[in-house]
C-alpha cells in the first residue's frame, strides 16, 4: 500500500512539475501538453522519458502538461497557454485559425477510426447497434468520437452516446459489457488489446489518417522550435533515445514504427475536409 502510494504521488509529480536537465534548469520550462488517450498514470510513464532526453538534447526545456479531460485541455490550448501540443484536435475550422503549427508527428503510416465489439458479441453490423450503448471518449475526440459518429450518422443508426474520457477507459467499458461497442482510435485499441488480453472484432474502419502530431504555438520562438523539433527526429539515431522510444513501445505494447518524422501542415488537410463534410453537429 505504501508503496503504491509512494508511485503514484511521484507520477503526480512528475506531471505537475518541471523536468530539469543540466544546462536547461535555470530557464523556464516550457509547456508541452498531450492529449490523454490513457490514464495520466501511463501518459506519464510514456512521455516523461521522452521529454527529459529532448529538454537535455534540445537546450529547451520542457514541461509535461496534462488536463483532467480533452475538453479541458483543449480549452486551456485555445487561450494559448501551451508552447507545444501532442493532439489531432486542431484542425477543426476554430482551432486551426489559432495558428498552431504542425513540427513532426510518431513514425508510421497513419490511423484508423473503428467501431468495434468483443470477439464474441452477437453484433454483425452498425445496424444492430440501434438503441445501443455506444462509447466514444469525448465530444472532441477525432477518431474517438468524431469519425465514427459520423459512420452511424451516415448509416442511419440510432445509438446511445456514451462518453468515458479517454481511449483506454472506452476500451476497459466494452472489455466488461458496460456498453455494446466502442469508438476508438485502431492503434491505441490493438495495444490495449494485446496488454490486456482482450479480443475484439470491427464493424466498421475510416480511411487513414495522419498520427496525432507535434504543434508548436505561434508565439514560440523559431529557433527553439526547431531545436525541439530537431531532437525528436533525432531521438531514434541516438543510442539513449532509441532506448527510451523501445522502452515506451514495450509499456504500451506497440508494434508501431519508432520514433518521431517531420511533419507538415498538409499532412492533414483530410482532417480539415472532413470537418468540413461530417454529418456531426
Amino acid at each position: 500500500m505504501i508503496r503504491r502510494a509512494i508511485r503514484r504521488a511521484a507520477t503526480i509529480l512528475a506531471v505537475t512539475v518541471a523536468m530539469h536537465s543540466p544546462g536547461v534548469a535555470a530557464e523556464q520550462a516550457y509547456a508541452f501538453y498531450v492529449l490523454n488517450q490513457r490514464s495520466i498514470s501511463l501518459t506519464a510513464q510514456y512521455w516523461n522519458p521522452i521529454l527529459t532526453h529532448v529538454s537535455r538534447k534540445s537546450g529547451v526545456p520542457l514541461e509535461l502538461k496534462l488536463a483532467r479531460t480533452a475538453k479541458e485541455g483543449n480549452a486551456i490550448a485555445e487561450l494559448g497557454r501551451y508552447d507545444f501540443l501532442y493532439t489531432n484536435h486542431f484542425f477543426t475550422p476554430e482551432r486551426d485559425r489559432l495558428g498552431y503549427k504542425v513540427i513532426a508527428r510518431p513514425a508510421g503510416p497513419g490511423i484508423r477510426s473503428q467501431i468495434v465489439v468483443p470477439i464474441d458479441s452477437p453484433i454483425q453490423s452498425l445496424e444492430d447497434l440501434n438503441g445501443k450503448d455506444v462509447a466514444f471518449v469525448t465530444p472532441d475526440g477525432f477518431t474517438g468520437y468524431w469519425l465514427p459518429m459520423d459512420a452511424l450518422l451516415r448509416a442511419k443508426v440510432n445509438i446511445k452516446v456514451v462518453f468515458t474520457g479517454n481511449q483506454e477507459a472506452s476500451s476497459a467499458q466494452l472489455k466488461v459489457n458496460k456498453v455494446a461497442a466502442a469508438g476508438v482510435n485502431s492503434s491505441v485499441m490493438a495495444r490495449y488489446g494485446r496488454r490486456e488480453s482482450f479480443e475484439y472484432r470491427a464493424l466498421w474502419t475510416s480511411e487513414i489518417y495522419q498520427d496525432l502530431c507535434i504543434m508548436a504555438n505561434p508565439k514560440m520562438p523559431a529557433d527553439k522550435v526547431a531545436a525541439v523539433k530537431a531532437a525528436l527526429i533525432d531521438m531514434i539515431n541516438d543510442p539513449e533515445g532509441r532506448q527510451i522510444l523501445e522502452a515506451g513501445a514495450d509499456l504500451l505494447k506497440s508494434n508501431s514504427e519508432l520514433g518521431f518524422v517531420a511533419a507538415k501542415e498538409r499532412d492533414y488537410d483530410n482532417y480539415r475536409k472532413f470537418y468540413r463534410t461530417t454529418q456531426v453537429k
